[in-house]
């Protein structure tokens, strides 16, 4: 059946595209949602200016996730991660945790745009892709490093500063105050 989109639909179109579709698509979903009608000459020019400014919002859109694309190309995120004596995580960091990585970069990224085929699942550094739309790819690097309570209770005080030491050892908190 063909419908005129009223609306963009992400897996179709946009406003004021010819579309192909099945019946029961039409009839259950794109008709009964006001996403499309019936491609008569009428309907066309009615949203001829609406297909303009769908045009116009989709280049905007491209551009920002264009210069996105060339500032996620530069990033690199660290995500500390409690792991054994080996590298190997008692857990792992999947898609939500990068994407939270960059967001608190000042990313704002979806976590299904990360594209991460398997968990990591060890101390590592990996390139990872993230695709913002259609064509529009970025790879960052991530680092997974040793979380400080993992390193404490392997007994490696290697990210401890000699001096963060002698505080710990004199009972002293974090922020330097004593208790």
């Amino acid at each position: 059946m063909k419908l005129l989109l009223k609306k963009d639909v992400s897996t179709l179109g946009i406003v004021g595209d010819v579309v192909n579709v099945s019946d029961g698509y039409a009839r259950n979903y794109l008709l009964p949602q006001g996403l499309a009608t019936e491609p008569t000459d009428a309907n066309m020019r009615a949203l001829a200016d609406e297909r303009k400014q769908a045009e116009e919002r989709r280049r905007l859109q491209r551009e920002a996730q264009m210069a996105l694309a060339g500032r996620l190309n530069e990033a690199e995120v660290t995500i500390a991660a409690a792991a054994n004596e080996d590298g190997v995580l008692y857990g792992s960091v999947g898609r939500r945790e990068i994407a939270a990585a960059l967001r608190d970069e000042g990313f704002e990224i979806d976590p299904t745009s990360v594209m991460l085929h398997t968990p990591l699942r060890r101390l590592d550094n990996v390139a990872v892709e993230i695709n913002l739309s259609d064509g529009i790819k970025a790879e960052i690097k991530v680092w997974v490093v040793r979380s400080k309570a993992s390193a404490e209770e392997d007994g490696d005080a290697s990210d401890v500063t000699p001096e963060e030491d002698a505080g710990m050892e004199a009972g002293a908190d974090d922020d330097g105050s004593e208790p």
